[in-house]
């Protein structure tokens, strides 16, 4: 069965799993998954641009991540220079737009500057936008959108009692992604089935698809089978 071009997701967000176990199986470092991954984010930005998906958030790295090895924190950080680096061209030759969510101001420097210029470069494309969550965590975008709009109330823009799920929305970093904010389907690679701090608000009626293929190995053609999935689902919010 071939892919339904008039039910393509807007929106699809990503947990990349398995880098690690993906370099293990084969007695390699675990930053050796992580610079395959790499490769696998691009062919999927690629495939996910030609099927006409609007939005692609990828978790690239959690709050909780930072507990992990120093030299695995330290070869991420400096990832994306090397991703940009050789990708950028790609990006902005297909009309593809780089977005970021998440606390950047405690990565280094130069991976700042890295993602910034990434952003600049990519800012007047109008095709896919490919949103990296980097040093993202659910729940500390929730509680800090709480905080906005307790500032509000606070200066009495707003009632306590005018708080609503809009009012909630607007505050979180996915805002600025307007009607796309909430993706349509989630994919998690590895064979793990949760979250992990992972758009905890914004998935509330999105379609979950797990695969136990590690990250390294997911390939356009499983791209392609998750949004066949998603399709054959029925999605009712709630309603009959």
């Amino acid at each position: 069965m071939g892919l339904l071009d008039n039910q393509i997701p807007k929106h699809i967000a990503i947990i990349m799993d398995g880098n690690g176990r993906w370099a293990k199986k084969r007695f390699l470092p675990r930053i050796a998954g992580h610079k395959k991954g790499v490769d696998t984010i691009k062919q999927i930005t690629i495939r996910a641009n030609e099927l006409g998906v609007q939005l692609l958030t990828v978790y690239a790295f959690s709050t909780e991540n930072w507990g992990r090895p120093k030299d695995e924190v330290n070869f991420l950080m400096k990832l994306p220079k090397e991703f940009f680096a050789s990708f950028v061209p790609q990006l902005i030759e297909n009309n593809i737009k780089v977005e970021l969510i998440g606390d950047l101001s405690v990565l280094p420097e130069e991976t700042q500057t890295v993602l910034q210029r990434a952003m600049d470069q990519t800012a007047h494309c109008t095709g896919l936008i490919l949103n990296f969550a980097l040093n993202y965590g659910s729940r500390r975008e929730i509680v800090e959108a709480v905080q906005s709009v307790a500032r509000r109330v606070q200066a009495g823009e707003i009632q306590a009692d005018a708080i609503d799920e809009a009012a909630i929305e607007s505050a979180l970093a996915t805002a600025k992604f307007g009607a796309l904010a909430a993706p349509d389907l989630l994919i998690r690679t590895s064979g793990e089935q949760r979250l992990s701090n992972f758009l905890l608000w914004q998935v509330a009626y999105s379609e979950f698809y797990f695969t136990d293929t590690l990250w390294p190995d997911f390939t356009a053609e499983d791209f392609d089978r998750a949004i066949e999935v998603y399709q054959s689902r029925q999605r009712r919010f709630g309603k009959v």
